[in-house]
């Protein structure tokens, strides 16, 4: 009986019929119940789908309707051929307005039928995920920039250089080591932006496509390097539910936002990445993920192109297994030191926000 009540309430939710009393209080149950939000995100595309599908068999009745009047009128056979050859050229004429109706709704029914598979295929489509970096667009800012406190200092990036992505990053060690997402990277040099607005050369030291997650170094004689992080990595998982926050740049200046972890798994149960509930834009991808102790427990990289703030974000213990990677490779980064406690637990979230906002970069990737 319960889910029976649960489901008209969604269904009064998603077709606009609640008060805006009503509707707040319901989208508070959904802030406060991950399972309950679940259910939601569920419905709205079950919903889509259903009306995808009634959609089709609308146009293939329409059809069969339009073959049956013809057939009935003796102007074609069941072959679909004319009823009377002599006469062809003659109902060509009398009928091509029919037959092109005919032939759209058959082209229209045979696109629905190709929505219908691709969203009910159990293979990834990766036209469901959108990748949260930057692109060149986004990136021209730097050309026409004035005013901002970037002007104060010495710019890093060549006048020639062509912009090719960006997103943001976050420091895994206090000597300059920053762990972004892959997909940020899609030139070939980079410079990472502080808060304030100060440049820095970084080299890509290593970049692992299958879990979408890359290191830089900054090798830039302008960068003091921290005493210590005040954030720690974490290596185990959080709980459903659980408040997370995070730190990126999908405009120029730092922007925070806040959620809850939705989901222990990813896209189409990915164990690799968490799925969180919050509001994320190109730029956001590379960003730390935070829970309320202060302590990073993903990298957020990609969110549902189908589903409102549906989120995932690369889980933090798979840092651990690049830096390993990374130390196998170059021995130049085996003091490689990542942080595991936090030093910021307990402390008021503008507090929290007011330590860690330096440790967070902006990237601009370049050719």
């Amino acid at each position: 009986m319960e889910d029976i009540l649960l489901q008209e309430v969604m269904d009064r939710y998603l077709s606009g019929e609640m008060s805006a009393e009503e509707k707040a209080h319901f989208e508070q149950l959904r802030k406060n119940t991950p399972e309950i939000d679940q259910m939601v995100v569920e419905h709205k595309l079950f919903l889509q789908h259903m009306e995808l599908f009634a959609t089709r068999n609308t146009l293939k009745n329409a059809l069969h309707d339009s073959h049956n009047r013809l057939t009935r009128k003796g102007e074609i056979s069941e072959t679909g051929m004319p009823a009377h050859s002599g006469k062809l050229v003659q109902l060509w004429h009398r009928y091509r307005r029919i037959t092109a109706i005919a032939a759209s709704i058959a082209g229209v029914t045979a696109l629905t039928i190709s929505l219908l598979f691709a969203l009910f295929s159990p293979h990834v489509n990766k036209s469901q995920l959108q990748q949260l970096s930057r692109d060149i667009e986004q990136l021209k800012w730097k050309q026409n920039d004035q005013g901002r406190t970037i002007n104060e200092f010495v710019p890093k990036t060549p006048k020639d250089a062509k912009l090719a992505s960006g997103g943001t990053a976050f420091l895994i060690d206090p000597k300059g080591y920053l762990v972004t997402n892959a997909h940020v990277l899609k030139g070939s040099k980079t410079i990472v932006v502080n808060n304030k607005g100060q440049e820095f050369k970084a080299r890509i030291a290593l970049v692992d496509q299958t879990k979408d997650l890359a290191i830089l170094k900054i090798e830039d004689s302008d960068f003091k390097p921290f005493a210590a992080l005040p954030y720690g990595i974490r290596k185990s998982g959080i709980d459903l539910g659980e408040e997370i926050f995070t730190l990126g740049y999908p405009r120029n200046d730092i922007v925070y936002n806040m959620g809850y972890l939705s989901a222990r798994t990813g896209f189409e149960g990915d164990t690799a990445t968490y799925q969180i509930s919050l509001s994320a834009n190109p730029g956001n991808s590379g960003g730390p993920v935070f829970n309320k102790n202060g302590e990073v427990i993903g990298v957020l990289s990609t969110r549902q192109t189908q589903a409102e703030g549906v989120v995932f974000a690369v889980k933090s213990k798979s840092i651990y297994q690049l830096v390993d990677e990374l130390k196998k490779n170059d021995s130049t980064s085996q003091r490689i030191k990542v942080p595991l406690n936090s030093n910021i637990k307990g402390e008021e979230r503008k507090e929290q926000i007011a330590r860690v906002e330096n440790c967070v970069f902006l990237v601009n990737a370049y050719n």
